[in-house]
Formats: C-alpha cells, sequence, structure tokens
C-alpha cells in the first residue's frame, strides 16, 4: 500500500503584503501574455460577445462508485487520521485539490462588490457572502480530489472576472497547498496557505480546516481574515453519500475592527438546521450592525437586528405548536440525509447577498461539478506553450481519469506516486533539501502566524529549472 496519497479535502488560508509585485501595470500586461499567445496560436478559440467561451462538460461521464468497498480500507483507521491512507482511484474526482481551491474564485463579483462599495459595513456583508459561496461547492461533490505532488502548480487567468490566480504544492508531509490571486485592474489580493486534516468516525469523514484566508481591498487599504468551516462527508461506507458543512467562522476586518461571526449549523436530530448559516456583523464597539442568514448551498441575506429578533419570536410560537407533532427517527444503519427544505424563509426587509448559480442538468453524471469546476481542467488551445510543466492539466492520471479511463487513470497514478517517492529518497541519498519555486515560507502581518507568501515572477513564463515531476 503506498504511503504516499492521504485522503484530503478542502480547507483554507495565508496572506503576506510584500506581494504586491504583481500589481504594476507593467506586469499585468505581461500576464495576459498567457491569454493573448493562445489566440495567437489558434483563431479558434470559441468567444461569445467578445469573451472566451470555456467548455460546460467533460469528455466523459463518471465510473460507478457502486461496486467498491471502503470498509475493507479503512476499517483500521476508526478515530486516526487519514494520512497514509490509498484509496480507490473511483472515490477521486478528475481535479487536483489546486484546481479544488481554485473554486473559491467561481464568485470574484463578490469581491469587486466589495471594492466598490464605501461604507465598511456593507463591504464586510459582501466579504461575509464570498466566504460563504466559496465553499457553496463541496455541496454533493462526495468526490476526493487527486493530492497534488510535491511542486505541482495551477494557474488560472479569467479576464470577464477580472482576476488571474496561481497557486503550488509547497510541502508533502504535511500536505500543505498555498494560493494566490490577484485583480487584474489592481483592486484585491486573496492568498491562502491550506492544510487539510482528515478523520475517519466509522460512518464519516470530517475534514477539519487549517490556515488562514486573507483578503486585502488595497483601495481602501483593508484586510480580512477567517478559516473555512469543518466539512464533513456521510455514509463513506453505507447508504448514500451526502455533505454537510458547520463550525464558526469569524471574519475579522484587520483596519476597522469590524467583525462578521457566522455559524454553519449541524444538520441537529430532524434536520432543520441542514445547510443553514446564520450569524451578525459588529463594529469595533460590539453594535451588532446586521444579522446575516441564509442556507451555504442556496443563498445569503442580511436583516436588521430587530427585525430578526421580533421575526424569531413568533417563529418560536409557531414551532412550539409543532413540537408534539415530530416523527419518531428510525433507526438505521446509514446516517440517512434528512430531507432538504429548498428554500430560505427570507424575513421582510431583508437584503439578498447572494444567490448560488444553478448547477448544468448533467451535472449529477459528471461528479456534481458546477459549470466552474467543469472548465478548470481544460487544455484550450495553445494553452501548452504558455503553461508551467507542473500545471496539473498535464497530469496524466486526473487526464485519464477525466476521459474515462480508470484503468490508465490508477496506472498513471501509481507511477506519479513511485515517481515523487524515487525523488524524496536520491534527495535524502544527496542531502538535498526541497525548494520550493513560487512562494517562501513567511509571517501573516494581520494574524502574526506562520503563512506562505507568494514571491512573485511567475506569469514572468519563466519556467526553466522547474522540476520534472509528471
Amino acid at each position: 500500500m503506498s504511503n504516499e496519497d492521504e485522503f484530503y479535502d478542502a480547507v483554507t488560508g495565508l496572506d503576506s503584503d510584500e506581494s504586491y509585485e504583481g500589481l504594476s501595470e507593467a506586469s499585468f500586461k505581461d500576464a495576459l501574455v498567457f491569454d493573448s499567445t493562445s489566440q495567437k496560436n489558434n483563431g479558434s478559440v470559441p468567444k461569445e460577445n467578445g469573451i472566451k467561451k470555456h467548455r460546460t462538460s467533460l469528455p466523459a461521464p463518471m465510473f460507478s462508485r457502486n461496486t467498491i468497498s471502503v470498509w475493507s480500507i479503512l476499517k483500521k483507521c476508526i478515530g486516526l487520521e487519514l494520512s497514509k491512507i490509498t484509496m480507490p482511484i473511483a472515490f477521486n474526482e478528475p481535479l487536483s485539490f489546486l484546481q479544488r481551491i481554485t473554486e473559491y474564485m467561481e464568485h470574484t463579483y463578490l469581491i469587486n462588490r466589495a471594492c466598490s462599495l464605501s461604507d465598511s459595513i456593507e463591504r464586510m456583508q459582501a466579504v461575509a457572502a464570498f466566504a460563504v459561496s466559496a465553499v457553496a461547492s463541496q455541496w454533493d461533490r462526495t468526490g476526493k480530489p487527486f493530492n497534488p505532488l510535491l511542486g505541482e502548480t495551477y494557474e488560472l487567468t479569467r479576464e470577464d472576472q477580472g482576476f488571474r490566480l496561481v497557486s503550488e504544492q509547497v510541502s508533502h508531509h504535511p500536505p500543505v497547498s498555498a494560493f494566490h490571486a490577484e485583480s487584474l485592474t489592481g483592486d484585491f489580493v486573496f492568498h491562502g496557505s491550506i492544510y487539510p486534516k482528515l478523520k475517519f468516525w466509522g460512518k464519516s469523514v470530517e475534514a477539519e480546516p487549517k490556515g488562514t484566508i486573507t483578503l486585502e481591498l488595497l483601495n481602501h487599504s483593508e484586510a480580512y481574515t477567517w478559516s473555512n468551516p469543518y466539512c464533513c462527508v456521510h455514509n463513506i461506507i453505507l447508504g448514500k453519500l451526502w455533505i454537510e458543512q458547520y463550525g464558526t467562522v469569524e471574519i475579522v476586518n484587520h483596519s476597522t475592527g469590524d467583525k462578521c461571526v457566522l455559524n454553519f449549523k449541524p444538520c441537529g436530530m430532524f434536520g432543520k438546521e441542514l445547510h443553514k448559516v446564520e450569524g451578525y456583523i459588529q463594529d469595533k464597539n460590539k453594535k451588532k450592525c446586521c444579522v446575516i442568514y441564509g442556507k451555504w448551498t442556496e443563498c445569503m441575506w442580511s436583516v436588521d437586528p430587530q427585525a430578526y429578533e421580533t421575526h424569531k419570536k413568533s417563529e418560536k410560537k409557531e414551532n412550539k405548536k409543532q413540537k408534539n407533532e415530530e416523527p419518531e427517527g428510525a433507526e438505521s444503519d446509514a446516517d440517512d440525509m434528512p430531507e432538504v427544505q429548498e428554500t430560505v424563509s427570507v424575513i421582510p426587509g431583508s437584503t439578498l447577498l447572494w444567490r448560488i448559480d444553478s448547477r448544468p442538468a448533467h451535472s449529477a453524471v459528471m461528479y456534481n461539478f458546477t459549470n466552474f469546476a467543469m472548465s478548470l481542467n481544460e487544455l484550450e488551445p495553445g494553452m501548452e506553450a504558455n503553461l508551467a510543466p507542473t500545471d496539473c492539466r498535464f497530469r496524466p492520471d486526473i487526464r485519464a481519469m477525466e476521459n474515462g479511463d480508470m484503468d490508465q487513470a490508477s496506472i498513471e497514478k501509481e507511477r506519479l506516486e513511485e515517481k515523487q517517492r524515487a525523488a524524496r529518497k536520491e534527495r535524502a541519498k544527496n542531502d538535498e533539501e526541497w525548494s520550493t519555486r513560487w512562494f517562501q515560507q513567511g509571517t501573516n502581518p494581520y494574524t502574526s502566524s506562520q503563512d506562505w507568501i507568494y514571491s512573485g515572477g511567475y506569469f514572468s513564463r519563466n519556467y526553466q529549472d522547474l522540476p520534472d515531476i509528471y
């Protein structure tokens, strides 16, 4: 059994104030080499209203997981961290974890909205909505992303959404993924270094978030930090897989002292709390300015605290009437997912902060991917000449799985892991330390915690001396 493959899922966190090298006008022009060259190399890049179109489905539907027995693998792991357990490839999805964390950027318009607002509490509302939207793609995403190889990278430039991102796998034990995203117009920087820690609890796998996310709104000289909620996949052994997220997320504006506290609720006995998020924003004097509520799978709203309290009191009266009518919970070997009540009860006077985009019709047979996720591993015409050779899109195991060739994917995955092990042994033999290329260890200036700081230069496209990892 390989000890290199680890069952990790998504979590978050990092920042820097030395990372603005990428924000000069010249470097932004340099960043767009990626897109302009790809269009020069091949005039057939599809466009719609002048915006580059991306694919909306995968080359092949997903492989059935019904025939795989996870219990034979996991029964010895109850209560342990899943740090060295090889999972069958059928439980993966055809994305690297570096691509999975790029999905935080799906709703970048919320950051752009925050940049445009003059009121700090309204900016916090937009940032809170972004923090919730960043984990919304996990809904029904029960496939495990591929663990990035040490030195693996991923980049994404989206002119339509106004950002570019680069990420790197900076450590293998423990597995740490660092990312750095920035506005193409110099309005924001968003970064994190992520160390997800997973535990198996008999029927479920729980991901503990490790690391801090930092968002800097440069025009407002503001920095916000937070960590993601816990994520739990239920019915790993038996029954239908389902996901819940829970825990307290605290977003701090280090410039104004404003704070947002969001409570991602566990589903509870009868599932009434499933997917619910409730919280509030307070100013530096701890005065509650507004209440935020909704579901991370659906939408988030903001309302005046007094209106919220009045609504809650009337709701409690209603609940008392219904209390004696609750059905008894039947015993089951599976932790059945409670029936989802699709709508959020909107309190009069509320303002909509964010609503989730609907998924494509064929999403269920394509790993429950969003439209954004569908496009992340696309190798567009002309890309190969510009991408770093360490980019996830060149990983043969992920590419084979995406194309529906599970046997080839499994063979390639084992080959890559063996290659990584051999390289590590060679370094140990020669007493060599691994050195990262695009990120360096440093200190987050806002939280004083250890972080991985983007050292710049990636978009200059000087990719000499990069490791041969594939």
